[in-house]
């Protein structure tokens, strides 16, 4: 891994980014690790893929494979009325209060755990006064311009979906692959290994058109 800061990028839009965060939090007591908010749907137009909810079959194995690992890890979820959703106010919001832990907690909670709309400035005004922010402050110019900035920054370190925990140059994608960033935050050396090493230099066999 080399200098570049560690960062966590995340859309509130993915319950899987629900799941990671208190892990996420838990490794940031001990490690630099930047909470990074970004919207979803603008990598995925970039990267020309689809979310899994754009695809019936993914979408309902999707929801029930998440309601699963929440119970397996003992995390209540509860969906929002709709989804997907426009993550804009949520992200927006998160921004505003400076990507602090207990306002990502705050809007994840009122999102996922208590299954609220999050897609809408109104529906998160509780949420922003109980965060003791100004009213219109989610729709400020500068809040919007760095949500678009952070959202750059995660297309240039490769981002391709999230939750990504980025180490350096290294990207975990997803709740699932959790365990082996902490294996690698704890042992960098893992990602030289030759087989590692291989396959990331591995060329390719074959190209759709």
């Amino acid at each position: 891994m080399t200098d570049t800061p560690n960062c966590w990028y995340f859309d509130f839009i993915s319950p899987f980014a629900y799941l990671q965060w208190p892990k996420v939090r838990a490794l940031m007591d001990e490690h630099a690790i930047l909470p990074v908010p970004i919207l979803l749907a603008a990598v995925l137009d970039t990267r020309g893929q689809k979310g899994p909810a754009e695809i019936p079959s993914k979408r309902e194995f999707t929801y029930r494979h998440v309601l699963w690992q929440a119970r397996q890890a003992g995390i209540p979820l509860r969906f929002p009325p709709k989804h997907p959703f426009n993550p804009l106010p949520a992200l927006r919001l998160s921004i505003a209060a400076s990507n602090r832990p207990e306002a990502i907690d705050a809007i994840f909670k009122w999102i996922w755990a208590e299954g609220r709309a999050g897609d809408s400035v109104e529906a998160l005004e509780p949420v922003r006064e109980a965060l003791g922010l100004p009213a219109g402050v989610v729709d400020s110019a500068e809040v919007k311009a760095v949500l678009r900035n952070c959202t750059e920054i995660a297309l240039t370190a490769g981002v391709f979906g999230v939750p990504t925990l980025a180490l350096g140059n290294s990207l975990f994608w997803g709740n699932d692959a959790h365990a082996f960033a902490v294996a690698v935050l704890n042992d960098p050396a893992l990602l030289q290994e030759p087989e590692m090493r291989r396959v990331a230099e591995m060329p390719v066999g074959v190209q759709r058109g």
